[in-house]
């Protein structure tokens, strides 16, 4: 069942399966991931069967959904420590120990829409706000002040108090405040589903990579969770990113599910199914793959979710980088630090520090509203700097490159070089560079000590010397006050 063409119609009972249909409905289609996960349960059974799927996935060529089907329904301890292991092993393949950092910012909360599980919904009653372009340029000021080079813009769906000719305006605020040696090198943003014209405009206005959750790929909880607003519309919410990449000009782009909506195999198969589709009628992947779980938030009652366990979200983590070795794959604050770190382990290769969940949360930390509240609460509370310290503990090396972005190694350029591993010919190096930065210009006496035997120790992992000999002098040359090197 998994040998057959792409884009072949498939009909087996009510399935209606094509991976090149424009139509959600049918290259998310629910028969087929139910089909597959039947397929996977049984399969999990067969050990011959999941030794082949898992040598393939040592090819760091990925998985078809089927294949990936089985391996989340292993039970066996064993099986289950080598997919751990084997993640790891891909995502060092490719990206290295690099951990690359980035910082949410909250525009607006907000929203038309009435999604039960978010605190932003329509009908909660609490004060709503946006940043003007002052405050918002205090909030960028405090970001660069914490070290970040890159952001993801959030906001709630209002056409009326928050615009798109709004989030243009401030993503160019963002590009144009600086303080000192600190600036904003990438915006990504995640906003609503929207129109085919308003993607171009949001690459003009200098776009990274634009985010989209999906929440649920299941059909009808989509329905129930979304009582209304735009985002109701299953169809148009699923189908952005082929607005976005086949008429939008998109080149990055990034999906996600809020693991805790439904059944967490039905939405990873729902998950790389898009990533599948995405690969068959844009010739990309997505870029980033988020994994957000369930959490409290004001106004939002959980009783009937299906949360995620701790084991079984790594499970579906681990399984994920395995199917869709070349995605970066991002973890949140949602999740403990410990958490975190044991998830680190598994392929993650993004992660947010000293995140804020509400507007203008950076700039005054202490500011309290009356009626006002965070989309979600934070279970890392960290800030960025003992983040830092943790990772180069456990061996990691931060990263706030954006480099891809800036070079135009984007999209059909920056797939072929993941998905080869040759992207570490510049990532590795650039990765160095801008925690050097980093070391350089925020850093406290132990974090300078520790990232600095770091940086000496990755240096002379660099396998080619005339790339590893430039990278000294460029490592050099930001001792010496140039900022901003980068291959």
């Amino acid at each position: 069942m998994t040998g057959r063409a792409p884009g072949r119609m498939i009909r087996w009972g009510i399935c209606m399966y094509n991976v090149r249909s424009l139509d959600s409905n049918e290259f998310i289609d629910h028969a087929e991931i139910l089909e597959s996960l039947e397929e996977g349960k049984k399969l999990s059974s067969d050990r011959a069967e999941v030794a082949r799927i898992l040598n393939k996935a040592r090819e760091y060529r990925g998985l078809t959904h089927r294949e990936a089907a089985a391996l989340l329904f292993v039970e066996d301890e064993d099986t289950l420590k080598s997919i751990y292991a084997l993640a790891r092993e891909i995502k060092e393949h490719i990206y290295g120990r690099r951990i690359v950092m980035f910082a949410p910012l909250y525009l607006s909360d907000y929203c038309v829409n009435n999604c039960r599980y978010c605190g932003f919904h329509a009908s909660n009653k609490t004060v709503r706000r946006k940043l003007s372009q002052e405050e918002l340029r205090e909030e960028v000021l405090a970001l660069e002040a914490l070290g970040h080079k890159r952001l993801l813009l959030e906001a709630g769906e209002d056409d009326r108090n928050c615009p798109l000719d709004y989030v243009i305006e401030c993503m160019h605020t963002i590009y144009a405040t600086k303080l000192r040696n600190g600036s904003i090198r990438r915006v990504n943003v995640d906003i609503a589903a929207t129109t085919a014209e308003n993607y171009r405009r949001l690459k003009d206005a200098g776009l990274g990579t634009y985010i989209l959750f999906q929440e649920t790929y299941h059909k009808p909880t989509y329905e129930f969770m979304h009582m209304g607003g735009p985002k109701a519309n299953y169809e148009w919410h699923t189908e952005a990113m082929d607005r976005g990449m086949l008429e939008g000009g998109l080149d990055d782009v990034g999906i996600g599910v809020l693991f805790g909506l439904y059944d967490w195999r039905y939405e990873v198969m729902g998950l790389l199914m898009h990533a599948e589709h995405l690969e068959a009628v844009a010739g990309v992947g997505p870029h980033t793959i988020s994994f957000p779980r369930l959490l409290p938030a004001e106004g939002v009652d959980y009783s009937a979710y299906r949360l995620v366990s701790d084991d079984d979200f790594k499970h579906l983590i681990a399984v994920t980088r395995l199917a869709v070795p070349y995605t970066g794959m991002i973890l949140t604050t949602r999740e403990s630090a410990e958490f975190r770190r044991e998830l680190l382990d598994i392929g993650m290769s993004q992660m947010s520090a000293g995140s804020c969940v509400g507007v203008g949360g950076y700039a005054h930390p202490q500011r309290v509203v009356p009626g006002e509240a965070p989309q979600f609460h934070l279970a890392d509370e960290r800030k960025p700097e003992d983040v830092l310290k943790g990772l180069v503990r456990d061996g990691y090396l931060p990263s706030f490159c954006t480099a891809c972005y800036r070079s135009g190694r984007t999209g059909d350029r920056f797939m072929p070089l993941a998905k080869s591993g040759e992207i570490s010919n510049c990532c590795q190096p650039n990765a160095m560079l801008t925690f050097k930065e980093y070391l350089l210009d925020y850093a406290d006496d132990e974090l300078r000590a520790l990232g600095e035997n770091m940086i000496a120790d990755e240096l002379s992992r660099i396998s080619r010397e005339p790339r590893r000999n430039q990278t000294a002098q460029y490592l050099k040359r930001l001792e010496q006050g140039e900022r901003d090197l980068r291959f």
